[in-house]
């Protein structure tokens, strides 16, 4: 009877019970797409990774990111757990994984303390900034249960943002991103109002003091009411926010998931290249469960 390896992880926090869950196979060989469907809509995390040989043996794996409803081109979170989970596994102290990924090619940079113990990893988004459509504040505030008047539109209009994997990005108040709660019928209203959403809306919410943000990410029509710590979309938001100033590079530190009790930081840079604005997400694991499946 095969069994099939795997270990969880919170990502994006140096506490247990924090962060955001990962469920990570690092042996997928022998699974089937719709058989790692179907674990990771039994985890119900908001991903799971699947570890795979590569295709181009230069290359650390192939992994693919499915979460409970679909698999995702790229990810933020499970990148830096993933990467987390193989390095210690390794046992060698690598310094740099590179992950194949429907998006494109990974570059996974390890972190470790003073004694040598992996502690964490910072990832490389796949693709430069690139922007999407725009929705208006009211559609906003529909979707989140917020007044339009507390969506800030001041540096951008919402807006579609993806360095691998798009989000709506949008301002809103302090105030408002505390009460912000995801509002199923306002989701459906918003995709069905703006067909170049193609069905599908991740939105990204954020509230900003200087360098510092704090941030919370609802996609209920993907099976997510909240993400406790979403690395593409903060990526995604850096990248953006230096869009819109004249800086070559910055850095940010964002808070996610205290509202919903598992708080996580992840630290951010964006920079300009001679391609577009490239960004990075990183921060700290710590180790939970570890386990095998048997499909039979």
């Amino acid at each position: 009877m095969p069994t099939y390896p795997f270990v969880t992880i919170d990502v994006f926090t140096a506490r247990r019970f924090g962060g955001n869950q990962l469920a990570v196979f690092t042996a997928a060989q022998g699974l089937s797409s719709a058989e790692m469907q179907s674990l990771a809509t039994e985890f119900g995390y908001s991903e799971t990774t699947f570890v795979l040989p590569p295709q181009n043996p230069a290359n650390t794996a192939r992994v693919r990111i499915f979460t409970p409803q679909y698999e995702l081109p790229f990810a933020g979170h499970p990148n830096v757990g993933t990467g987390y989970v193989l390095a210690r596994q390794a046992g060698n102290r690598p310094a740099t994984l590179r992950f194949e990924e429907l998006a494109g090619l990974v570059e996974v940079r390890i972190q470790y303390d003073g004694a040598g113990e992996v502690t964490g990893a910072e990832i490389a988004a796949p693709q430069p900034l690139s922007l999407g459509a725009t929705l208006s504040p009211e559609a906003i505030a529909g979707c989140a249960g917020i007044a339009a008047s507390e969506v800030i539109t001041d540096a951008h209009q919402p807006v579609m943002a993806s360095v691998g994997l798009g989000f709506l990005m949008a301002q809103v108040t302090p105030e408002a991103l505390t009460r912000a709660s995801p509002d199923l019928a306002g989701f459906r209203r918003a995709v069905a109002d703006f067909p170049a959403l193609e069905g599908r809306l991740a939105l990204h919410l954020y509230a900003r003091d200087g360098d510092r943000l704090r941030a919370r990410m609802f996609a209920p029509l993907g099976g997510i009411m909240e993400d406790p710590a979403t690395g593409s979309a903060n990526a995604a938001l850096a990248a953006l926010l230096l869009s819109v100033t004249e800086d070559a590079e910055a850095g940010y530190e964002v808070t996610q998931g205290v509202e919903i009790s598992r708080p996580s930081l992840l630290r951010l840079t964006a920079r300009r290249t001679a391609d577009g604005i490239r960004a990075t997400v990183g921060g700290e694991c710590v180790p939970v469960l570890t386990g095998e499946a048997s499909l039979d």
